[in-house]
């Protein structure tokens, strides 16, 4: 069934026409350690060789020439091809999820998300991780290093995929990824798979205490601090600790920030946090998203229908 969408979405993907830039702009960052001189124009990332570039260009313009010989799905590289081969192969494939990989080597790193293994430590909180790298990203959290600027804005980012992410998201409005199901768009093609997953109802991400799947790998991990107790994210102004970053950023915003930025455009209300404004809105247009699927009743907010479910239905939702 997952094959299936895959290559449904695959055929169904808008094409994003653009050029590649194959000359010579030097885009190498002051903090890579070895030049990276050839820059794709359309999402910013860099490489070593002309060949790379050419090859990653071709996700863009849609030269898909490696087809498939059994599902007849096209890829722009042959290493993308080869790498696609392993679902038909099955050569080192997650019994859990059924992703597959090139070697054992990387098939026993991938095992680690199942399995909650984390045999690498951070030397200044002892917080652990699955992956050595991750580790060296966690550790600009404490030093604040934020190595990768943005050349339009010059804001900085501690990891490189964030700034491509923010450039494609926030200067180029550009979301080519086009869910064939709901038609929602995204600027990156990760964020459509994972999106895939609400319509397909995978969640191949199990929590080995409580069992609870999850869509996401990450949000396992969050969710593990529920039980570990975890909350390695302090505030620097009030000391506060949180398990996730996105909820540090929320509280000082909402505690710390005496900004508003989203306005409604029915009363002018100024709100700090964007889902208050959503939510605020639904008050202006009558929407109620959340429906119960006991009865006919519809709510405006998710956690109205949690108190319905609980008194009516004796359903407690997650």
């Amino acid at each position: 069934m997952i094959l299936k969408l895959n290559y449904v979405f695959a055929a169904s993907c808008s094409r994003l026409k653009t050029e590649a830039d194959s000359g010579g702009d030097t885009a190498g960052h002051p903090h890579d350690d070895k030049t990276q001189p050839y820059l794709c124009t359309v999402c910013h990332k860099q490489f070593t060789t002309k060949s790379q570039l050419t090859n990653h260009s071709k996700r863009h313009t849609g030269e898909n020439e490696y087809s498939c010989t059994q599902c007849e799905k096209r890829f722009a590289s042959r290493s993308g091809l080869w790498s696609h081969m392993n679902i038909h192969a099955g050569k080192y494939k997650c019994t859990e999820c059924g992703k597959c990989y090139h070697t054992r080597q990387r098939l026993a790193v991938h095992r680690q998300n199942h399995s909650g293994e984390k045999p690498f430590e951070c030397t200044v909180c002892n917080r652990r991780f699955a992956k050595s790298h991750y580790v060296v990203l966690h550790s600009r959290i404490h030093s604040g290093e934020k190595p990768y600027k943005c050349h339009v804005c010059e804001k900085a980012f501690s990891v490189s995929s964030y700034m491509r992410k923010h450039i494609i998201r926030v200067h180029m409005g550009d979301k080519p990824y086009k869910c064939f199901v709901c038609e929602k768009a995204f600027s990156v093609s990760s964020y459509l798979y994972q999106h895939i997953r609400v319509h397909t109802g995978e969640k191949p991400y199990k929590c080995r205490v409580c069992e609870k799947p999850f869509r996401r790998s990450s949000t396992l991990l969050s969710h593990m601090r529920v039980h570990t107790g975890d909350k390695p994210y302090k505030c620097s102004l009030c000391n506060k600790i949180f398990r996730t970053s996105s909820h540090l950023q929320q509280h000082k915003r909402t505690v710390h920030s005496n900004r508003r930025p989203y306005d409604c455009p029915y009363c002018g209300k100024l709100f700090k946090i964007n889902r208050e404004l959503k939510r605020h809105v639904r008050i202006h247009t009558g929407v109620k998203p959340f429906s119960c699927r006991h009865c006919s009743q519809r709510f405006s907010r998710r956690d109205q229908l949690k108190t319905h479910l609980l008194k009516s239905h004796k359903e407690v939702l997650d």
